[in-house]
């Protein structure tokens, strides 16, 4: 049988998951730009080397259409 969690349980679970995103904020804050380009760059050629350039070309294609139906709406 699954034990429920304790109220003083999910409070330190919420404290800690809270300073895991504030050290996680701190550290891309840090991050220079040079860094998070290198970073952007590798993501990039993994896509490309994993076959995904395709299935992303049309996610791609589908989301600038979402986008002009937005802008059509919002500029009227």
């Amino acid at each position: 049988m699954k034990r429920h969690i304790t109220k003083t349980e999910m409070k330190a679970f919420k404290a800690r998951w809270k300073a895991v995103n504030a050290a996680e904020r701190d550290e891309l804050r840090k991050t220079s730009i040079e860094q998070k380009f290198k970073q952007l760059a590798a993501l990039m050629r993994s896509a490309k080397i994993l076959g995904w350039t395709k299935a992303l070309a049309a996610e791609e294609a589908d989301v600038r259409s979402r986008w002009n139906r937005l802008r059509k709406i919002y500029d009227a």
